[in-house]
C-alpha cells in the first residue's frame, strides 16, 4: 500500500548533504526532522518516483517557482502543491502576489537563481526574499515527500514544518470542484 514513506530508506538529512543541494543543506536545519533518502536520479520525475519507490502520490507535494511581474519588476515564489492537486497560478497566485503577469519561472532561471537542479528544487534554501506559498492540502497531509535541491534525493517533512521556512504562508492555492 503507497504510503509517504515508501520503501524508501530515510536517515537524517542534516547528516547526509551529500543528497542536499549546497543551498538546502545550509537551511534542512529549519526544517524540524526532516529526512532525506537517496532515489534513482532517472525517476526523480514524480509519477516515476511514486510507481518506482511506493509513495502514495496524495503524499508527494511539488515545488514550482512561479515570476509575478509588475511595473517592470519581477519577484519570484515558491508554490506547494500536492502532486494530485494543480495550483492557481493566474488567479489565487497571482492575486496574491500583487503581480500583474505571471508565468512559471523559465527552466535555466529557476535553476541558477535557487542553486539547485530542475526536478528537485525545493522550499528549503531558497532566497530569504521569496515567498513560500504553501496549499492547505500540503499542511494538512502530514508526512510529505519533497524534493532535495538534487534529483538524486528526495526529503520527507511534515506540511506543517514547511511553515517554519522563511516567507512562508498557508493559503487556499487550489481551486476544489463544487
Amino acid at each position: 500500500m503507497p504510503s509517504a514513506r515508501g520503501t524508501l530508506d530515510w536517515m537524517p538529512a542534516a547528516e547526509h548533504p551529500e543528497l542536499l543541494a549546497p543551498p538546502v543543506a545550509a537551511a534542512v536545519g529549519e526544517v524540524d526532522g526532516a529526512l532525506v533518502a537517496a532515489i534513482d536520479a532517472d525517476l526523480a520525475d514524480t509519477a516515476a518516483f511514486c510507481d518506482a519507490y511506493d509513495v502514495a502520490l496524495g503524499a508527494s507535494a511539488n515545488c514550482v517557482v512561479v515570476a509575478g511581474r509588475r511595473g517592470g519588476e519581477t519577484r519570484y515564489a515558491a508554490v506547494m502543491v500536492l502532486a494530485t492537486d494543480r495550483a492557481d497560478v493566474n488567479g489565487v497566485v497571482r492575486r496574491h502576489l500583487d503581480a500583474r503577469k505571471i508565468s512559471f519561472a523559465p527552466h535555466d532561471e529557476a535553476v541558477g537563481l535557487t542553486g539547485m537542479e530542475f526536478g528537485g528544487i525545493t522550499p528549503v534554501g531558497l532566497p530569504e526574499e521569496w515567498p513560500v506559498l504553501v496549499d492547505d492540502a500540503v499542511v494538512e497531509a502530514g508526512e510529505v515527500v519533497i524534493g532535495s535541491g538534487t534529483r538524486g534525493g528526495k526529503l520527507l517533512v511534515t506540511g506543517v514544518d514547511l511553515l517554519a521556512l522563511p516567507g512562508a504562508e498557508r493559503l487556499a492555492l487550489t481551486r476544489r470542484p463544487d
